[in-house]
């Protein structure tokens, strides 16, 4: 176990389930589903937040709904890969709205983006004027999802 890892147990795994099922679940339902009194049950929920276990309660959005159904993943080479280089290009690459996920990758190539836009004549923009344009980027390559299959969210596996 990493030493930044917490030791998680059946209570705060509840927690983290029923909020993750409904982030606006009241203090007394959540105690009485996971079956404890409400002063431990805040206790615990307090703690998983300053323990940096949950990081903050936000409304999830269908991006199809939203006319967001294009997706893209971007195979990003680099030009220079040194940790000056690398720290450049990710803090540029978080500030570009379209990007949903970015992962550094041991392989072929440096990085892989997910990129959620409306169409593919949005994506070709973000690609020319924000994707193309980050620092130390030597080339890319572009792979068009047709649909999604399975998406798992990490509430799922808690």
């Amino acid at each position: 176990m990493q030493s930044d890892q917490i030791e998680l147990d059946r209570f705060d795994r509840a927690i983290l389930k029923a909020l993750a099922a409904d982030g606006r679940i009241s203090i007394t339902e959540l105690a009485r589903q996971i079956g404890l009194s409400k002063s431990p049950t805040q206790a615990r929920l307090r703690r998983l937040e300053s323990d940096g276990i949950i990081t903050g309660y936000r409304a999830l959005f269908d991006p199809i709904r939203l006319g967001m159904d294009h997706v893209s993943f971007v195979e990003v080479r680099l030009s220079d890969t040194r940790e000056a280089a690398l720290a450049e290009f990710n803090a540029a690459v978080a500030r570009i709205a379209e990007i949903e996920q970015v992962h550094l990758i041991a392989g072929n190539f440096d990085y892989l983006m997910k990129v959620r836009t409306q169409s593919m004549s949005d994506y070709r923009r973000v690609l020319a004027d924000y994707i193309s344009t980050l620092p130390h980027v030597a080339n890319t390559s572009t792979y068009v999802a047709m649909q999604a299959v399975k998406e798992k969210a990490l509430s799922d596996v808690i």
